[in-house]
C-alpha cells in the first residue's frame, strides 16, 4: 500500500506532466511548422547536409509533438497510446547518440545485442528508454560507462535488458530510486531532481509493462523491461 506522501508525490508529477505537456505543444507545433515552411521555400537550393539538419528539425519537433500528447493522457489517468512497429535496437542507437550529446560522459560506449521489434507507443517507449540509458550515464563510477542492451522473449511478451558498469545501488534503496524526487546520495555528487526512473516505471506501465531494477551490486546494475506481446 502506498504512503500518503507517494500519493503526494504521484499527484505531484502528474501534475507537473499535464502542465509542462501542454506548455509544449504550442512551441512544439510552431518549429515543425517552420521546418516544413523552410524545407518548401529553400527546395533545391540547400545543400544536403543543411538539407538533413531541416529534416532532423522537423522530425525532432513531430515526435516530441506525440510524445507530449501521450504525457498529456498519462497525467490524465488515461493515455491515448499510438501503437506501430518498432525496431528497439534502431531506437537504442539513436538515443545513445543524442544522449552523448547532452550528457558528459568521455569514452562512454554502448554495445547492442539483437533486438526485436516490437508493437507499442515509439514516443512513450523512447521516453522511458532514454530516462533509464541517461541514469546510466549520470550514476557512473570511475571507469568510462559502458551500457549493454539486450532482450529475450517469454510466454506473454519481450524483457528488455539495459545494464552497467556503474558503482551498484545498496539493496535497501533498490525500490526508493523508482520514487518522485528522490535521488540516490552520494557524497560530493550533484542534487538531482530525481524524476528519471519514477517517469520511466510509469511510462513502461501505461504500455501494459513494467519496470525492476533486476539486480544490482558493486561491478553495475541491470534494469529489466517487460513489454507484451501485441
Amino acid at each position: 500500500m502506498s504512503s500518503p506522501a507517494a500519493d503526494t508525490d504521484e499527484a505531484r508529477i502528474k501534475r507537473f506532466l499535464a502542465i509542462a505537456s501542454h506548455d509544449l505543444q504550442s512551441p512544439l507545433r510552431h518549429i515543425a511548422m517552420y521546418a516544413e515552411i523552410l524545407l518548401d521555400d529553400l527546395d533545391g537550393t540547400l545543400g544536403d547536409e543543411h538539407l538533413q539538419h531541416l529534416k532532423t528539425i522537423r522530425a525532432k519537433a513531430q515526435a516530441a509533438q506525440e510524445l507530449t500528447k501521450a504525457l498529456v493522457g498519462f497525467a490524465a489517468g488515461a493515455p491515448k497510446l499510438s501503437m506501430s512497429a518498432v525496431d528497439v535496437g534502431v531506437m537504442i542507437s539513436d538515443i545513445w547518440t543524442e544522449s552523448l550529446g547532452e550528457i558528459d560522459a568521455p569514452d562512454a560506449r554502448i554495445e547492442i545485442a539483437d533486438l526485436p521489434a516490437v508493437t507499442t507507443d515509439a514516443g512513450v517507449l523512447r521516453q522511458a528508454l532514454r530516462n533509464i540509458v541517461a541514469n546510466a550515464l549520470v550514476h557512473r563510477a570511475a571507469a568510462a560507462p559502458v551500457v549493454t542492451i539486450a532482450a529475450d522473449a517469454h510466454a506473454s511478451g519481450w524483457t528488455l535488458y539495459i545494464s552497467d558498469n556503474g558503482p551498484g545501488i545498496e539493496a535497501d534503496v533498490h525500490e526508493s530510486i523508482f520514487q518522485p524526487f528522490w535521488s540516490l546520495p552520494r557524497e560530493g555528487a550533484e542534487k538531482r531532481i530525481g524524476l528519471g526512473l519514477a517517469a520511466a516505471r510509469d511510462l513502461v506501465a501505461a504500455l501494459g509493462g513494467s519496470l525492476r531494477l533486476d539486480h544490482s551490486n558493486g561491478s553495475g546494475s541491470r534494469f529489466a523491461i517487460q513489454l507484451p506481446f501485441r
